[in-house]
């Protein structure tokens, strides 16, 4: 449908709780869903949520297969996720770089949980529930944080491990951000 612009850090939409889906299978939740993936495809992104582009609800969709910016992430099943909830199926955290779209040029290493489960809706209202582990549950952790206003420098602890994407991975220079 549409490439839309992406909302960058600073923008107070990005700091706020998003609204529950309350109507599933509309025209307007599958125009949103068309401009999300169109979005996300653009700019190589491994996920995209809702108030990412200015809509605050409670809409995130990620997949992987091969991207240029992961070239080492094994495959993430491309999802549309509704109005999500995560379980912590494993105390372990481990760390790894994560970049944003609304935090372009940047990367940052933040401290994830490695084993999840999540649940939530697809468009037609389907229930969803599935387990995740390494960089899928990075990236399932990652955008459902965006529904709660919450963007990864958040998260970081230590900011010597925080910059410009290009300095610290000069083999990714030209590539976007998550």
């Amino acid at each position: 449908m549409a490439v839309r612009e992406v909302l960058k850090m600073g923008h107070p939409l990005l700091l706020r709780q998003a609204e529950p889906v309350t109507r599933f299978d509309t025209p307007e939740l599958h125009a949103l869903l068309a401009d999300m993936r169109d979005t996300m495809a653009h700019l190589d992104g491994a996920g995209l949520a809702a108030p990412q582009i200015g809509v605050s609800l409670q809409v995130v969709i990620f997949g992987v297969r091969t991207n240029p910016r992961y070239p080492q992430a094994e495959e993430v099943p491309m999802t549309v996720l509704i109005n999500p909830e995560l379980t912590v199926l494993d105390d372990a955290q481990e760390e790894g770089w994560e970049g944003c779209l609304s935090v372009p040029g940047f990367r940052g290493v933040v401290s994830r949980y490695k084993r999840l489960g999540y649940r939530g809706f697809d468009e037609t209202g389907k229930a969803i529930e599935r387990e995740a582990e390494g960089f899928h549950a990075r990236v399932v952790q990652h955008e459902c944080d965006h529904l709660i206003g919450v963007l990864y420098p958040m998260r970081i602890r230590d900011f010597s491990r925080f910059g410009f994407t290009d300095v610290l991975f000069p083999e990714l220079q030209g590539e976007g951000d998550d």
